[in-house]
Order: structure tokens, then sequence, then C-alpha cells
């Protein structure tokens, strides 16, 4: 009998908090209390939602997550850590997972709560699950098919690309990404897509 295949469970498709969007949104500004609502959706169509508060008023900070899993009511704390930039610009924060008491920066909703990846069994990135031969096309092509991605990232609005003076490392990451895909053959594209 043939093995049954098995689809892992990908962490790109998982609902997730970002602590760097938390604090873009302004719900980390010290000594306060917020409420609102995170939304995600996919191609337009709303995929979840839950109520959140952020409470940063003394010394043990917290979110509270509250929203219904399968009609079931869920409703919990997690709590925040900070620890002062290297930059000397302000704070970085991090979730406590209340599962694994590892920091992070992400949360995973898979099974109905918002932990930390390795709180999970069986999960993979979607990078995980390509073949090796995909894997070694994507090393070597992959900025060919990215360029336009690499593009619009360098042309975002608040893009930084200089630090005091010098070029930052993302900036050369893009940079040399773009390059590397200027470099490649559109023909040798062509023939992989149609070999004659």
């Amino acid at each position: 009998m043939p093995k049954l295949y098995t689809f892992p469970t990908l962490y790109n498709e998982a609902l997730q908090i970002n602590i760097s969007k938390l604090k873009s949104w302004g719900y980390l500004t010290p000594g306060q209390v917020i409420n609102g609502v995170l939304n995600w959706s996919n191609n337009g169509n709303p995929t979840g939602s839950i109520s959140i508060k952020v409470y940063t008023l003394d010394s043990r900070p917290y979110i509270e997550l509250n929203y219904k899993y399968k009609d079931e009511p869920r409703k919990y704390k997690i709590y925040l850590i900070s620890t002062p930039s290297n930059l000397n610009k302000g704070e970085i924060w991090y979730f406590l997972c209340p599962w694994t008491n590892k920091r992070c920066r992400k949360l995973y909703s898979i099974g109905g709560y918002f932990l930390h990846r390795e709180a999970f069994n069986g999960c993979m990135y979607e990078s995980q699950t390509h073949s090796k031969k995909y894997r070694q096309l994507e090393k070597t092509y992959g900025a060919y098919f990215k360029s336009d991605n690499l593009y619009s990232e360098l042309y975002k609005k608040h893009f930084k690309k200089t630090y005091a003076g010098r070029p930052t490392k993302k900036y050369l990451r893009i940079m040399e990404q773009i390059t590397n895909s200027e470099q490649i053959d559109h023909r040798k594209i062509e023939n992989l897509i149609y070999p004659s």
C-alpha cells in the first residue's frame, strides 16, 4: 500500500502577531493602556480578527488577546519584555511565550492559541517543503523572479538607504540581489520554463 501524503501546517499560512507592527501602530508606547482590533486578510478577503489590549503602565507589561476560536471564547495574557537598543534609540520589545517561556518577535496561531513557533509540532516554513532541486533553482535564479518585489521594497516610502552616512545592510543586500538578477540571461530562464 502506498504511503499517504502528509501536508504539514505552514507557519507562513498561520495568523501571526508581529511585535514590530504593534510598535509601528503605537501599541508599545510606555505608560499606557490601549485597546484595539487586529485584522487579517488574504487577497482582500478577511481571514481573522481579534481584540487586543496592551498594558504598559508598570514593570510587568503585557498584551491581552480576546477572541473566539471555533465558537470557543479565548482570553489570555502574553507578557512583554524589553531590552535597551544597542543604537541607544529606545527599547527592543519581545513577547514572552506563555507555553515555551521563550522570548520572540512573532507569535503564530496554530490550534487556536498565539505562541512561539517551537510550541507546535510538525509545522514548517514553506521553503522547508521545497525539493532539493527547487531550492537549487531558487538559489540560482530566485533573484530574477523576485526583482519586481526588490524594486518595490527599495522604493517604499520610509525605506532607509543609509544610516549615519553609510549604506544600511538591508540596502546593500537588496542591491546585491538586484545586481544578481540583472546578470541572469533571460534565455536560460526560458529554457528552464520551455525546454526544447
